[in-house]
């Protein structure tokens, strides 16, 4: 895309508060090492992009820069607000086209691939209820929406635009986040685990 000066958003939460779904089933540090590294492996895969890392917490912000990332920092703006925040300074960058990330994808191998010239791109979760990726271009930037629900109103947002071609990407390892005993269960993330992520029991995966 030689017409493409793209950038990387991923919104970092403070590695010891994130995976608050998965307390009582894995440890507290546990959760924050796992936290850490699901956010590592989507900082590697864009290793080549120009990345940055919206996020409120020094280890955070630390831990980014140490991985090639450039820090906005965002007190106390709430998700959608560091979103929002990011774009905007990101855009004041002369970049024209951003891929906004969860930091929490399982399998994040494809997401350089997502970004396609002048189309709005979605990527929504398994469910098909939260939006794990969305690249636009910065002419068209969609405000930040996340929550339950956030795909359909992302989605809503993007067929607004009217001029701009829109794809949904249900993109099998992309689609898949981590959030429950379910997800740590489901094979293709259970199979990139790492090994000193304790066993799920049986009875807890369907949490």
């Amino acid at each position: 895309m030689p017409d493409v000066r793209l950038a990387v958003l991923v919104p970092v939460k403070r590695f010891t508060a994130a995976k608050g779904r998965l307390a009582g089933v894995i440890s507290d540090d546990d959760r924050a090492r796992l936290a850490e590294w699901l956010a590592t492996r989507v900082l590697d895969v864009v290793a080549d992009i120009p990345t940055y890392v919206a996020c409120d917490d020094p280890q955070v912000a630390e831990w980014a820069e140490a991985h090639g990332a450039e820090v906005l920092w965002g007190e106390n703006l709430g998700l959608n607000g560091a979103v929002d925040d990011g774009i905007g300074k990101i855009v004041e960058q002369n970049f024209n086209h951003i891929t906004v990330s969860h930091a929490d994808l399982a399998r994040p191998e494809a997401l350089p691939q997502v970004a396609r010239q002048g189309c709005i791109t979605l990527v929504p979760d398994l469910r098909r209820d939260g939006t794990n990726v969305m690249s636009f271009p910065a002419a068209t930037a969609l405000r930040a929406s996340y929550g339950a629900g956030s795909f359909d109103r992302h989605l809503a947002q993007a067929m607004a635009f009217g001029t701009t071609e829109v794809e949904v990407r249900a993109d099998p390892d992309l689609s898949l986040d981590l959030d429950t005993a379910r997800d740590l269960a489901h094979p293709l993330v259970s199979e990139v685990l790492p090994k000193w992520l304790p066993t799920i029991p049986a009875n807890q995966r369907q949490q």
